[in-house]
């Protein structure tokens, strides 16, 4: 490969799995912290496996500095674990895991990023055995072997000593960013629609849209609104049912808008009456800051990572309350000097989240461990 040799003379090489390059969440990590984490260290090589076009169109052409090796094994396989020990070059002086799937044989330095522990908090969500032991295989491993874990939030970090234990080693919480763009959000692009709400993300049973759908479809309050449903297609695979029979019954006022080009996406925040985010567990949350970014208030549910994310900037509710989720949904759409006050500190506390600083940090990290 262009540049392959010289990279592997030099002295420091760092390789990071790209893989999940194109998946909700991760993807977003990976795309904003990878380039930055390059740029900011200009004496370290970097090897990152994943799909080659994929790569070359988020970080140009290979380099001295900067080479690719196709890896494209589907997540949680067996044919993964293979595949990793193949795409990693001999002379890697540090592997980067930005998800738990880390490569099991892998004797190096390692480090890896946890973005939340769902799969042992809420095993009654996670569909078949084989899923779950595979996971505590995995974040077992993380707490023996990584030199440093990663975490997105103090929630999260607390969550694994919780449930797995402290890591053995180094641990840190390197929280996620809001792309200045998200406070440039185009308002009034859409045309005259009927006013809507706006859930955007993986549509997972854990998600908890299902009740919100209720909320909307039952209580006469919410009449005038329609339900605008953002995020992959292949979300309902992972089971939620209820969201996706409650929007087939209902196409005229609940839209599943799928996949949308970014332009796209930051006009339906922009233009919401406001955000619903009623998960159920999150290891960070990034739609609430993106939405106070793009100046529309959000009403989030009150547990895990949510309150420690978002502060006093969103309006809360507890998600397994329609009454409550109703009351607070009406609140948020009727009180003016609220929705006022939410969109004010909500500007406020996205702007606390900066994907420059992460990278920073995270480059900090890096020179540490490769020292």
């Amino acid at each position: 490969m262009v540049g392959e040799k010289t990279v592997l003379f030099m002295s420091k090489l760092m390789t990071i799995d790209m893989r999940m390059l194109q998946a909700s969440g991760i993807g977003t990590y990976i795309s904003n912290l990878v380039p930055r984490l390059i740029k900011n260290c200009g004496n370290i090589c970097f090897c990152l496996l994943g799909n080659y076009s994929q790569l070359r169109e988020l970080i140009g052409a290979e380099s001295e500095r900067v080479i690719f090796r196709e890896s494209v094994a589907p997540i949680y396989t067996v044919r993964e674990q293979l595949s990793l020990v193949r795409a990693i070059p001999s002379e890697t002086a540090l592997f980067w895991s930005p998800h738990f799937n880390i490569p099991l044989s892998y004797r190096g330095k390692l480090m890896v990023t946890v973005h939340d522990l769902f799969h042992l908090a809420m095993p009654e969500f996670v569909n078949g055995f084989g899923k779950q032991a595979y996971a505590k295989t995995l974040f077992g491993r993380i707490r023996k072997r990584a030199s440093m874990v990663l975490f997105d939030s103090e929630f999260t970090q607390s969550e694994f000593g919780r449930l797995l234990g402290p890591p053995h080693k180094e641990s840190a919480v390197l929280y996620c960013g809001v792309d200045p763009i998200w406070f440039e959000a185009p308002r009034g692009t859409l045309g005259n629609e009927t006013p809507y709400l706006l859930y955007a993300g993986n549509m997972k049973p854990h998600k908890n849209i299902w009740r919100v759908l209720n909320v909307v479809l039952d209580d006469k309050r919410f009449s005038q609104y329609n339900f605008v449903i953002l995020g992959k297609s292949e979300g309902f695979i992972g089971g939620d049912t209820k969201t996706k029979a409650l929007a087939e019954d209902h196409p005229d006022r609940i839209q599943f808008a799928g996949y949308v080009s970014y332009d796209r996406l930051r006009a339906y925040y922009a233009n919401a009456a406001c955000l619903v985010f009623p998960s159920l567990y999150e290891g960070f949350g990034l739609p609430p800051l993106e939405a106070m970014a793009a100046g529309t208030p959000a009403l989030v549910s009150d547990r895990a990572s949510i309150p420690e994310i978002c502060g006093d900037a969103a309006l809360y509710c507890d998600p397994e309350s329609e009454p409550d989720i109703a009351d607070k949904l009406d609140r948020i759409l009727n009180d003016q000097k609220l929705r006022e006050e939410l969109i004010g500190k909500g500007k406020e506390r996205a702007g606390l989240y900066s994907w420059d600083r992460s990278a920073e940090q995270l480059g900090e990290i890096v020179r540490s461990l490769l020292n």
